[in-house]
């Protein structure tokens, strides 16, 4: 897994000068040019939702370079009719003239052999991850417009209170089933879905001081989206064709678009009606920068055409000329954008199949302090931290829970105290959901019982090898605080080894995940295991950093291979 996996994204505004294009930002660009974009016809976008569907037909018309150009003006399709209306009124009334100005997503700017005199995109963060041409800024962007949640008026009081609500509560909303979709944009082709991804990281990152579960949220959102690839110009065409709210809920649900996106919706009195809320934790803005290339002869007239676009006009068209207050900056370098968008657009939506074995010896009852200094026990930190990250467990989860001490002589190696079956399935009159937080509510530990690890790790893979399947990450979690020692069950560690090794099978392998509990744990022998079954040793020094190791034992199986 890479480094930048692990990173907590900053939403904060860094000082420093943008670098050059990270290795991601040459991904992402990559991935561009692999999906084609389609040109947005010209000039519509930002006022299609107010026409009724059968209006629309013939009125998209491109405008591309005509002859006599002098300057070559590209916009976002939702703001290229307000740049071309200004730019009519230099050219003595007419489309073309000394200005042209083609309406064009800025994905496909972005990649273009040629750019444009003047690039005006639906965010700044395009100026840099475009690698062909430099741009300076004239002034101020020319409009924002803050990202909102969308939905049928029904579905947004699920999640909103008013026209506000939170990432946070969206993605509680959608994990519990209370909404019953979430569409989003894709990050690496669409503005929206690439500022929506940075605000719901900044949002997850604020929601906790452990960045692995900040992490894991906004995963979890992400494994639970209906499409994470729309378009949102798209999606409300496809909203405005509907006459059945229901059957939006239940196809779209809510998704994020421009604040001027929904009022021109809204002031096409559609049959189904949409409610906006903004993200109080993690408000974010399409910003329109009028960005004049370095190579242009033409900057003067660049700068007239600046100056003729009016306010009035960009009001008009639904956007604001003002940056709202508490919005998250877009920041300065190009990678603290990218590295989310690309984690959120690699993600792999996986069945999971997990064998939680939990030590429950007798060194559970040391002292230990939780992060608010209260002084507990290890065993009472378990409880706390591990019921937070069973919490985050996807409902593509299925899973089991094993305890593993020897209280007494006679004692087997390990208890089956939830059985494995399905997340969403029962246990008696309960949910395997609840069965496990209730398991973990109520685990103790006996203060003098041995730590049959050993044992317990061969008899888990036994248990899971058959269980292995085609397009499923079938894996056993192993959290313990100590040594395989003071039990009958007790055996060398090369011989332990040796029989891990023998008892492989290549066609259905079960990574071992080991979580040392504490500073006391054995990470050599953990790191040991973790090598001989492809999998990975975490180590949670701090007790109160177990639901974090938790965390990072799904983000490794998430990430791209």
């Amino acid at each position: 897994m890479s480094d930048a996996m692990w990173r907590e994204q900053s939403p904060e505004h860094d000082p420093e000068l943008d670098q050059p294009p990270s290795f991601a930002a040459r991904m992402l660009l990559a991935a561009m040019i692999v999906v084609t974009l389609v040109l947005v016809a010209g000039g519509t976008t930002w006022w299609i939702y107010s026409q009724k569907p059968a209006d629309t037909a013939n009125r998209a018309a491109s405008t591309g370079p005509c002859s006599g150009t002098l300057l070559h003006v590209v916009a976002a399709p939702e703001i290229a009719p307000v740049v071309r209306e200004a730019a009519q009124g230099l050219n003595s009334g007419a489309d073309c003239g000394p200005i042209t100005v083609t309406a064009q997503e800025p994905a496909v700017t972005a990649l273009a052999p040629e750019q444009p005199d003047v690039w005006i995109p639906s965010s700044s963060v395009w100026l840099r991850i475009a690698l062909v041409n430099t741009y300076r800024q004239a002034g101020e962007p020319i409009a924002r417009s803050p990202i909102v949640l969308a939905a049928p008026t029904a579905v947004a009081a699920r999640y909103a209170q008013g026209d506000r609500t939170t990432w946070m509560q969206l993605m509680t909303g959608l994990a519990g089933h209370q909404i019953p979709a979430v569409t989003m944009p894709d990050p690496l082709h669409s503005s929206v879905g690439m500022l929506a991804v940075y605000a719901i990281q900044a949002a997850m990152v604020h929601s906790t001081p452990d960045a692995g579960i900040a992490q894991l949220r906004a995963l979890t959102l992400r494994s639970r989206l209906k499409d994470a690839s729309a378009d949102p110009a798209e999606l409300l065409r496809r909203v405005a064709g509907q006459t059945d709210a229901t059957a939006v809920a239940n196809d779209v649900g809510a998704f994020p678009i421009t604040e001027q996106q929904l009022t021109m919706y809204q002031r096409g009195n559609n049959p189904v009606t949409l409610k906006g809320s903004y993200p109080s934790d993690g408000l974010i803005e399409a910003d329109y920068p009028f960005a004049i290339s370095a190579t242009t002869k033409y900057a003067g007239l660049a700068e007239r055409l600046r100056a003729a676009i009016t306010m009035p006009a960009i009001t008009d068209a639904g956007f604001r000329t003002y940056a709202m207050p508490h919005a998250i900056e877009v920041p300065e370098r190009s990678d603290r954008m990218l590295d989310p968008a690309l984690q959120w657009a690699q993600y792999r939506a996986l069945e999971f199949q997990v064998l939680l074995l939990i030590d429950s010896s007798g060194s559970m009852n040391k002292p230990a302090t939780d992060r608010t200094g209260r002084v507990t026990t290890k065993a009472g930190l378990l409880r706390q931290s591990g019921l937070a990250a069973a919490q985050l467990f996807g409902d593509e989860t299925s899973i089991g829970l094993w305890t593993f001490n020897t209280p007494k002589p006679e004692s087997p190696p390990h208890t089956d105290v939830v059985p494995f079956g399905p997340i969403t399935g029962k246990v008696g009159d309960k949910s395997r959901r609840d069965a496990l937080a209730a398991a973990i509510t109520g685990y103790t530990a006996p203060n003098e019982a041995g730590t049959p690890l050993f044992q317990t790790i061969l008899d888990a893979r036994a248990a899971m090898r058959p269980r292995v399947k085609p397009r499923a990450i079938t894996l056993i979690i192993v959290l313990s605080d100590g040594t395989d020692a003071e039990s009958k069950y007790a055996m060398p560690k090369k011989t332990f080894l040796t029989r891990l090794a023998k008892e492989s099978d290549p066609q259905r392998p079960v990574p071992v995940i080991g979580v040392g509990f504490g500073p006391d744990a054995d990470m050599a022998t953990l790191t040991d295991i973790a090598k001989a079954t492809d999998g990975k040793a975490i180590a949670a020094k701090n007790p109160a950093d177990l639901a974090s190791a938790m965390a990072k034992a799904f983000l490794a199986a998430h990430a791209p291979s």
